[in-house]
């Protein structure tokens, strides 16, 4: 493949916005995208499929299991289980580019399943609520990989203006496990939950093997020292650790500690104050940043992100949250609550093609976003009138309007934060991008749970209510036994609940707003048409030189 003649410096077209960024200093090494996919390419897309596919599928199968897991090893902390998994990826994530960059886009990804396949193995052998936690932790190491690299190494090998369709696929692909992770889960809960995790270990085997057989990336030749002398220690070792610091804080806000508590405080600040000075470092110190300063040194790439961060924060908090609407309002069965969710889960997928094909075909990005925050700010509005006696009609339907905006939303935000950066800068800003909308999730549960423990405080009958010692999760520790209460407690506590949820949804409508709002300083940039010559594929790589030659 013949790469493009150089233009003289006068022929140079002119900066296609104020938003568009320059790297000085640094080569842009470009190569004309592929006009046709050969099997090869296909079956790396598969390999990143299949991995986007687990990586999803833990996250949404777990949040119906999660009362009969807990119960089961007679634990309370309910959060920590689905906020260990977002430690772990969340830290990860900026490192996980980093290392990319310095070893390899294979190494990292098998290295990925392979942290993942351990973590499952662990949390099905769990004996106890500690070692789920530790187990979930080093599935989120492993799951924070995994979704970076498929987003890099898709980045690769299309092209930013073609890369909408397949974008849109990935996000079909997490959309499909998270309509069948939550019965899944529920169906395990049911029978052994042990399974919800060593199931995975096929499918990691199965991705591993895929990506061992054809995802073939040009690798950087540096001997080994050489590259771990590259790497960013001081700046990873921050946001690391002001990440778990936050985490952590936002796992026990409202659940364990009220959000005034000095439990909740000080390790709040700390890891705000810990990632404000991690990005001074990295603007400012680092050699080789994870956080380079032009990913976020113009508006469009910083709405893109602020739209991801919205998006992260109201999408989890419904996904989490819903089973708990179906089980606690009305009754339902885990693997009942999960098939209850498909009316979102399965409007996610379709949504998010028909986002990534229009991109490609009218070269636009922020019509859709706009469209997107609409449909979830309505979406968010008619969830807010559920009633623990409502139809089940409304309660499936109103997610509809929500999985259309989600959809929209998982295909769209890439492209403000990509268009205005060179492709050189592809692998940082998607671990940033990665980071970003994993650490809002984080925020998502934390919110949903401490207005649920604030309010169903207030509103559940005292006589049920003192059952739960003080610290625990009373969102998810209650669900078991009110199908055993006696009416009209049961018809109370069901309301409560709804009502409980009611707030939650209607805090989503702010945030929902907030994201919209974000839109406004996105600007419509031309998209790159090439590839980042220097991690395309090893074949083409030979085939090129050899016609240059």
């Amino acid at each position: 493949m013949d790469s493009k003649p150089a233009t003289p410096p006068a022929a140079q077209p002119t900066t296609k916005s104020d938003d568009q960024v320059t790297v000085v200093g640094q080569s842009n090494p470009t190569s004309e995208p592929q006009k046709k996919k050969d099997v090869r390419f296909w079956l790396i897309f598969l390999a990143l499929c299949v991995s986007t596919f687990l990586s999803a599928l833990e996250v949404t199968s777990v949040s119906t299991a999660l009362p009969t897991i807990v119960e089961s090893l007679q634990g309370h902390d309910f959060a920590w289980v689905g906020s260990a998994f977002t430690l772990g990826s969340t830290a990860f994530m900026p490192m996980s580019g980093g290392l990319a960059e310095i070893f390899g886009r294979r190494p990292i990804m098998l290295a990925s399943l392979l942290l993942f396949a351990i973590g499952s193995a662990v949390c099905g052998a769990a004996q106890s609520m500690d070692m789920l936690i530790a187990g979930r932790t080093i599935q989120g190491i492993g799951g924070g990989g995994i979704l970076t690299l498929t987003d890099i190494i898709v980045a690769d090998l299309v092209p930013l203006a073609e890369r909408g369709p397949f974008l849109g696929i990935v996000g079909a692909v997490w959309a499909i496990a998270s309509a069948i992770g939550p019965p899944i889960g529920g169906a395990f809960a049911e029978s052994s939950w042990r399974w919800l995790f060593y199931i995975n270990l096929p499918l990691a085997g199965i991705a591993m093997a895929l990506v061992l057989a054809f995802l073939r990336l040009n690798t950087p030749k540096e001997p080994f020292r050489q590259k771990i002398a590259r790497i960013d220690w001081i700046g990873n070792f921050l946001v690391i650790g002001s990440t778990a610091s936050a985490v952590i804080a936002l796992t026990w806000a409202g659940a364990r500690y009220s959000w005034s508590s000095v439990q909740v405080l000080a390790p709040l600040i700390i890891g705000l104050v810990g990632l404000i000075v991690a990005l001074g470092y990295e603007f400012t110190f680092a050699v080789e940043p994870i956080i380079p300063r032009e990913l976020v040194s113009n508006m469009t790439s910083l709405s893109g992100y602020l739209a991801t961060f919205f998006h992260g924060i109201v999408v989890t908090a419904i996904l989490y949250f819903l089973p708990v609407y179906f089980q606690a309002s009305r009754g339902d069965s885990p693997i009942k609550s999960g098939i209850d969710l498909f009316g979102v889960a399965f409007t996610i997928a379709p949504a998010a093609i028909v986002t990534g094909i229009s991109t490609a075909i009218f070269k636009k990005y922020r019509p859709q976003n706009y469209l997107a925050w609409v449909f979830l700010l309505i979406g968010t509005g008619v969830l807010s009138t559920l009633k623990y006696d409502s139809p089940k009609a409304s309660s499936i339907g109103f997610q509809i309007l929500i999985g259309i905006g989600a959809g929209i939303l998982y295909a769209s935000t890439t492209f403000p934060v990509l268009a205005p950066l060179p492709v050189s800068r592809n692998a940082s800003a998607l671990a940033l991008f990665a980071f970003v909308r994993t650490f809002a999730g984080t925020y998502g549960v934390a919110i949903g749970s401490s207005v649920l423990q604030t309010e169903l405080g207030r509103r559940l009958p005292v006589e049920f209510s003192t059952q739960f010692p003080g610290g625990s999760d009373i969102a998810f520790a209650a669900i078991p036994f009110i199908r055993g209460l006696n009416e009209p407690l049961r018809s109370q506590v069901r309301a409560a609940f709804a009502d409980a949820l009611a707030v939650l949804w209607k805090v989503l409508i702010g945030i929902s707003g907030m994201g919209l709002l974000s839109v406004l300083l996105m600007k419509e940039i031309e998209m790159n048409t090439e590839t980042d010559d220097k991690w395309a594929m090893e074949q083409q790589q030979k085939v090129d030189a050899h016609e240059k030659a």
